[in-house]
């Protein structure tokens, strides 16, 4: 056994089959909608729908906390994502550092992480819900309830471990697997998901199918293509078939790609129904929701299960939105 399994076993364990904590390593990228990654021809989503793995809530959290062992120096550090920027590096290995790299509301809450976050000899990242005291929070756009009072200084919801060996720029992630252990201080939220059965065989093969008549864009127009289609969703407009018509034509790409876009989306808007889980309530404006949505792993890919008409759209319009993982 590595010292890095060692040392994330003796923090979270390992499961009942002796699987331990993490699975499914990628660089650290951005999650993206499945219906996205169609875009450019890459179907292996549609062998990640028909494909079991790990499933785990996402908690609308902000900032994202990045936290453990710096490879480079052997000291405990904490952080926002910027700990992983290429150049402005922003690591924190004393309250100094952060009051140096930060300010505001992000620096306060960076405080009391490195006071309150457990030492470990791994590198962690988590969504910020809140300080106790209440049972009741609003990190950024979705209001989560407790069934209690929560008495720890700080709540995390944990949700991905790195390996980097010599530099946080070439971290890789892999989705944590069990919830770590809370402290005195801190509160680890990590609910249990799980998906009622259905059988996806048959639409997920007319996807196949249907990408046979596809003309596939380049990465450059991929992108062009879903900034316009976050406009529609910013604007609470409906994605139908005269919107992906329009879009087809200003971007002169195929329009059968976008049917395809819009089926893949269906299948995940399928999947996203079926799945539950045991956490905190979720409100958006008053109105129960399931929450942010999920993130489903497996050896074809991770990718995010969200609603998009719901938590997008609030998401794009809020003005919490600007606060999400900023340095």
């Amino acid at each position: 056994m590595d010292h890095y399994t060692h040392h994330i076993q003796d923090f979270v364990g390992k499961s009942k089959g002796g699987r331990l904590n993490c699975l499914y390593s990628m660089k650290n990228t951005h999650l993206s909608h499945p219906e996205d990654s169609i875009l450019t021809g890459d179907l292996s989503v549609l062998d990640w729908f028909l494909t079991n793995g790990e499933v785990s809530a996402k908690i609308d959290g902000a900032p994202a906390i990045v936290w453990g062992k710096n490879p480079a120096t052997g000291k405990f550090f904490v952080g926002t994502k910027s700990v992983f920027n290429k150049k402005l590096i922003k690591i924190n290995e004393a309250h100094s550092d952060i009051d140096r790299n930060h300010s505001g509301n992000v620096a306060n809450i960076l405080h009391h992480c490195f006071d309150c976050l457990p030492r470990i000899d791994w590198i962690a990242q988590g969504d910020f819900i809140g300080f106790g005291g209440d049972d009741t929070f609003r990190p950024n756009t979705i209001t989560y309830i407790f069934d209690e009072v929560i008495t720890q200084d700080i709540i995390i919801a944990p949700h991905t471990v790195y390996v980097a060996e010599h530099d946080l720029r070439d971290a890789v992630a892999s989705p944590l697997v069990l919830c770590p252990k809370s402290t005195d201080r801190c509160l680890f939220v990590k609910p249990d998901c799980w998906q009622v059965d259905e059988d996806f065989d048959e639409i997920v093969a007319f996807a196949r199918q249907m990408s046979t008549l596809c003309e596939f864009i380049t990465d450059k127009q991929s992108r062009q293509v879903q900034q316009q289609l976050n406009s529609v969703i910013r604007a609470g407009l409906v994605i139908d078939e005269l919107t992906l018509d329009a879009l087809a034509f200003a971007n002169q790409i195929d329009v059968n790609l976008l049917y395809l876009w819009s089926l893949v989306k269906s299948i995940k808007d399928d999947m996203l129904f079926l799945m539950r889980n045991n956490g905190p309530e979720a409100y958006i404006n008053d109105k129960q929701c399931q929450g942010e949505g999920y993130v489903k792993s497996n050896e074809f890919g991770m990718f995010k299960l969200v609603n998009r008409e719901v938590f997008s759209h609030a998401n794009f319009n809020s003005g919490l939105m600007s606060t999400r993982g900023v340095a």
